[in-house]
């Protein structure tokens, strides 16, 4: 390897141990990962899954207004629902990706080299 080629894979390297936060590996499991959910207790933990449950009873059954026979409160706050989702939006590996893609694809031609050496 060339020089500069070691210098951008200890930069690729650096770079990733500061990005990659999403998913933490499980211990003593191969390929396993946890990604973290923000709540401030058990209650809202219970809401939040309350209101994905409704949710996805709504969308799987063409009859949801059977929901209302089961749940007490059959109101569904989306926002709950897509503020757990935001929150496991990878952000930091997406600026990650960013990083490398201006490190790594600096000029067009860069790109041609690099798939005419795999060939």
């Amino acid at each position: 390897m060339e020089t500069n080629e070691i210098k951008n894979l200890e930069d690729i390297r650096e770079s990733s141990v500061r990005y990659f936060k999403t998913l933490k590996p499980v211990t003593n499991k191969t390929d396993m990962y946890t990604a973290e959910i923000r709540v401030s207790d058990y209650c809202e933990l219970a809401y939040v899954i309350s209101n994905m449950l409704k949710l996805c009873i709504l969308a799987l059954d063409q009859e949801a207004p059977e929901i209302s026979n089961t749940v007490k409160n059959t109101s569904i706050n989306v926002g709950v629902v897509l503020e757990i989702v935001a929150q496991l939006l990878p952000l930091d590996e997406i600026e990650f990706l960013d990083e490398m893609h201006q490190m790594l694809i600096i000029d067009p031609q860069d790109v041609n080299k690099l798939t005419t050496e795999k060939e």
